[in-house]
């Protein structure tokens, strides 16, 4: 772009027959800030003849000249968020889209100049993408808790400097007193409830559902313990499956093996005595039908087989 290009007179200015092409299309936000600067103003007239030529015939030439005109204005705007930790570019970019807004609404017959009347719409915006972007979680909802969350702020560090003033010393204090809360909910007309809790949700921070990459043991994310799988499908499952083993299917296991095998499956696996203790030993079910210990072992292995084998068939 050139330098004459730069410093066009309001009247060329108004011939101009691609009036965005005064601002460069760059990705370097300062030099867009600056070339928004150097657009120069409207007067009142050429205003109103614009506005006018806009709502007649809908002239997307007198659109651009009163955007275009604007520009320095949503800049000046934005910079009043900047403490929100958002890229003032987007924060432009939202302003921009509630200025067309405004000059597709504005009416000269009003006797209102469009800066006056822009502004709301600015603000509007940019609100909007603030509440949406600051936190993945909505800190505000309702219309009381849009007026606390963009005053809370500014009020809170207003009353805390001036409390740092009468005492004579700096104060880092992070809480309100009750005297700040009462004297926040006055101004802002809130009960001094919904002032606590919007302290409460701008003090909070957002916390990650998912581990975090380091794999130390001390990181533990809320997803391991705010997963519901109850109703998880292949839990429903294994938990089906469980239940009908422990009833229906151990029986029909056991219903598959000769008296003596299963007396001894029963007797090693099944049988709980009173005193926690399990139910007879290899030594004592030898003894008792007159074989060795191992035998009877190899009778259980061979159960087992036959119980898996008929639970498999099931």
């Amino acid at each position: 772009m050139s330098e004459a290009s730069m410093n066009l007179s309001p009247a060329t200015a108004l011939t101009v027959r691609d009036p965005w092409a005064l601002v460069p299309s760059l990705g370097n936000l300062d030099a867009y800030i600056t070339a928004a600067n150097r657009v120069p103003l409207l007067t009142h007239e050429q205003e109103v003849e614009a506005a006018t030529r806009l709502r007649a015939s809908g002239d997307l030439d007198a659109a651009g000249k009163l955007v275009l005109s604007h520009l320095r204005l949503v800049v000046s705007i934005s910079r009043q968020y900047l403490g929100y930790g958002l890229p003032q570019g987007d924060l432009i970019q939202e302003g921009n889209v509630g200025l067309m807004k405004a000059v597709k609404r504005f009416d000269p017959t009003q006797g209102v100049r469009l800066v006056s009347y822009a502004m709301h719409w600015i603000k509007a915006e940019i609100h909007e993408y603030i509440l949406k972007n600051w936190r993945m979680v909505k800190v505000a909802t309702t219309k009381a808790q849009r007026k606390l969350f963009f005053n809370l702020r500014s009020m809170k560090q207003s009353l805390k400097d001036d409390a740092a003033g009468d005492s004579g010393s700096d104060t880092h204090r992070s809480t309100l007193t009750q005297a700040q809360v009462d004297t926040m909910a006055t101004r802002l007309n809130v009960k001094r409830e919904e002032v606590l809790e919007m302290e409460t949700r701008l003090s909070g921070g957002d916390v990650a559902l998912e581990p975090q990459t380091d794999d130390s043991e001390e990181s533990y994310a809320p997803i391991a313990y705010l997963a519901d799988e109850t109703n998880e499908p292949t839990q429903v499952l294994e938990a089906r499956n469980r239940d009908w083993l422990a009833g229906d299917g151990i029986a029909l296991a056991l219903n598959a093996l000769d008296p003596r095998s299963r007396r001894i499956v029963e007797e090693r696996w099944l049988k709980v005595n009173d005193d926690s203790s399990g139910g007879l030993t290899l030594h004592d079910l030898a003894a008792e039908y007159g074989v060795s210990a191992e035998r009877i072992r190899q009778i259980e292995v061979a159960a087992m087989k036959k119980m898996r084998k008929a639970l498999q068939v099931a």
